[in-house]
């Protein structure tokens, strides 16, 4: 290998004729890149009617936009404890984000927030949405508004296939109308094993998103509409990563659809809820929680093809970003302030506030950074 001098000096390599396997990976780092794409970030409690509530869940916040002086968020929210599958499926509540609609609420600074009511309540009986509506994000194109979900039927059993519903409106506070089926679904590829509830019981995984998709964002891109969205697989696995949870993207001429699915899927090999916005003519893409490169900040040229840009210490879960945020004065920059979730106790989860910053320095109590 060619190794410069600078390289040897900021990679602190002892000999160069005697690398570890380490080091060859170090000297293969692109050098160019400093310290903004990382971050550290703190929650904070959010005022009104947003904070912890008993016996409420609210969760999944979606990203923020600004309408009429104020801003807008919609949300998850359902009420009473969860059972889990051990209860009567058809009356029983199994997950947190069981037998919910979705509502939203409205705020003059971000931090004082005043909840306004439902926006897309389940469907009726036997309808794809019947059972749950969650996990909400927003997108306005022209002069409309559409709010895309994760949508299950009834009943909830652990092999349920969730798929993604999409309502609109020309006024931000409604009515919405909903399509009158998914835009997306799961793939159709894989096999359960026996008739047996049990989710990884499996003759054929399938592709990475052949047992739900979830966690729905719709970005306007390159005149197209990318539908950027979490894949779980049928027989899902444990690897060396935790957890085998990809993404994907669906693409559309329309933001109605038809979306079609990349023949590039899974376009991550790790992460889990979505967090995406448009930089420097690509998107880049907060990656979480699961998979061996969570906990990266990822950037693409094209909206498909990334690459790791920067390593941080951890995230909020499930950011509602600020849409109003310049986001090419840095390439973190929509991740300044916005929402998050937090659970209270495995029953009760709630909205809070987050805040990030660039750390550029390490520097000991008292000691100057010039």
């Amino acid at each position: 290998m060619n190794i410069t001098d600078e390289q040897q000096d900021f990679l602190g390599i002892t000999n160069i004729k005697k690398l570890s396997a380490a080091s060859k990976r170090a000297l293969e780092w692109d050098m160019a890149l400093g310290n903004e794409w990382f971050f550290e970030y703190e929650v904070f409690d959010l005022k009104g009617d947003l904070a912890y509530e008993e016996g409420v869940v609210r969760r999944d916040p979606s990203a923020m936009i600004k309408e009429n002086g104020k801003y807008y968020v919609w949300y998850t929210r359902s009420t009473g404890p969860t059972d889990g599958f051990a209860g009567d499926i058809e009356k029983s509540k199994v997950f947190p984000w069981d037998r919910c609609d979705i509502w939203y609420a409205t705020s003059e600074d971000g931090l004082t927030w005043k909840e306004i009511g439902p926006a897309v309540k389940r469907g009726d009986k036997g309808a794809y949405d019947d059972r749950s509506v969650f996990t909400v994000e927003i997108m306005k194109h022209e002069d409309t508004y559409y709010l895309c979900y994760q949508t299950v039927k009834s009943p909830y059993t652990v092999r349920v296939k969730n798929q993604i519903g999409l309502a609109w409106s020309k006024s931000i506070d409604g009515p919405w109308e909903k399509s009158k089926k998914p835009i997306l679904s799961p793939a159709d590829n894989g096999i359960w094993k026996g008739e047996k509830q049990n989710r990884f019981a499996v003759d054929k995984k399938g592709d990475f998103d052949s047992h739900k998709v979830h966690d729905p964002c719709i970005i306007p891109y390159n005149g197209k509409f990318y539908l950027y969205y979490k894949g779980e697989q049928m027989g899902e696995a444990i690897t060396f990563g935790g957890r085998q949870i990809r993404h994907g993207v669906a693409i559309a001429d329309n933001p109605k659809g038809p979306y079609v699915k990349s023949e590039y899927n899974p376009i991550s090999n790790s992460g889990h809820e979505i967090c995406v916005w448009p930089y420097n003519g690509g998107i880049a893409s907060l990656i979480t929680t699961d998979g061996p490169e969570k906990n990266t900040v990822q950037w693409s040229p094209d909206g498909i093809n990334f690459e790791i840009k920067g390593v941080v210490k951890g995230a909020p879960h499930a950011i509602g970003l600020n849409r109003t945020a310049d986001t090419e004065k840095n390439p973190t920059e929509i991740l300044r302030w916005g929402l998050t979730h937090q659970y209270k106790t495995g029953d009760y989860q709630y909205i809070r506030g987050f805040r990030t910053w660039n750390k550029k320095h390490h520097t000991a109590k008292g000691e100057s950074k010039e």
